[in-house]
């Protein structure tokens, strides 16, 4: 499958939706890139992506 990317409250809302409330509107807006697509993520997965892409987010806050 090629790489997709999507927003990440797609991956959220798909498989993790009790986080949806702990997101901020920029965090659930920013773009993942998926390797395999949506249609191969575990909910393991999401979870994942959500602590890696709070991280980045809040270096990015820092760096301001």
């Amino acid at each position: 499958m090629d790489m997709e990317t999507v927003r990440l409250v797609q991956i959220v809302e798909k498989l993790v939706p009790e986080l949806v409330p702990f997101l901020t509107e920029r965090e659930l807006n920013l773009n993942i890139v998926l390797r395999d697509g949506l249609a191969f993520l575990e909910p393991e997965d999401a979870v994942e992506i959500v602590q890696h892409s709070i991280c980045e987010h809040q270096k990015e806050v820092l760096l301001q």
